[in-house]
């Protein structure tokens, strides 16, 4: 059971030691004006610049995708109210009619004939 660390760690060596792992440089920011030589801190600048444009190329990204999403939501809660606008207007139109009818009944004579439909009125006999 000793050796499995022993091997694993024989394994991991060479990825610790690599040039790779040693010479990683980190995109971002650098101070350039350290540079003594005039093609170092040219070349300083430029990877600044650079670093810039890709950082300002990703967050127009970013935001374009984000406009666009906003975009289609703003479509699609517009088709969503104009169908909402839609059916109220139905709804109206159909409650217009239903509510001029009672207004009819209500505009007959007292002298005229009750309706099939109404009841016989009361009479107290006791």
């Amino acid at each position: 059971m000793a050796g499995k660390p022993m091997i694993a760690l024989a394994l991991l060596a060479p990825l610790l030691w690599s040039p790779a792992a040693t010479a990683q440089d980190v995109p971002g920011i650098e101070i350039c004006t350290v540079e003594k030589t005039m093609e170092r801190r040219t070349s300083c600048l430029q990877s600044n610049v650079d670093f810039l444009h890709k950082s300002l190329d990703k967050a127009r990204l970013d935001q374009q995708q984000k406009l666009d999403a906003a975009r289609a939501q703003i479509a699609a809660l517009s088709a969503a109210v104009v169908a909402l606008q839609k059916q109220l207007a139905e709804l109206q139109a159909v409650q217009k009619p239903a509510k001029a009818e009672p207004a009819k009944d209500a505009a007959q004579p007292k002298d005229a004939a009750p309706s099939k439909d109404a009841s016989p009125p009361k009479t107290d006999a006791k």
